[in-house]
């Protein structure tokens, strides 16, 4: 088995830094490239200028602040890895990005801050179970 790149979706959760931390291991022994993700609520289309730009504002900081812990904890580690921050569903532009990014694996964590949601449209991680065009590992 020979890995390359590794998506590792992160919303805050504990079970997306265990998955997190988990990929560390991983990228040690096959020396490979992290992609962190991190799907953000769609901007309201309805707003007018100047409210549409502060709730984007809003937005990216809160994005910042959530990643913030991923991208200390790869930087100290000396992992290699990019965020990309997506305005999308998270269980259909997972798939789409490992596809797109030819990755080898997708690690996720078994649940994350949607429980609620994840209860009545099915969990994001169920979504990428189903949809993605390669192995996912799910962390607890």
């Amino acid at each position: 088995m020979e890995l390359q790149k590794i998506i590792v979706p992160v919303d805050g959760s504990e079970h997306a830094m265990n998955a997190a931390r988990y990929s560390i291991n991983l990228v040690k022994k096959f020396d490979c490239e992290v992609l962190l993700i991190h799907c953000h609520k769609t901007f309201p289309s309805y707003l007018g200028e100047p409210y549409f730009q502060k709730v984007v504002d809003k937005t990216l900081r809160e994005a910042n602040k959530l990643l913030e812990p991923y991208r200390e904890l790869f930087t100290q580690t000396k992992i290699r890895f990019q965020i990309l921050l997506f305005e999308e569903p998270a269980g259909k532009v997972i798939p789409e990005i490992a596809k797109n990014e030819k990755a080898d694996l997708i690690l996720i964590g078994s649940r994350g801050k949607t429980d609620l949601e994840g209860l009545v449209i099915g969990s994001v991680t169920h979504q990428v179970l189903h949809l993605a065009p390669c192995p996912v590992l799910v962390v607890r």
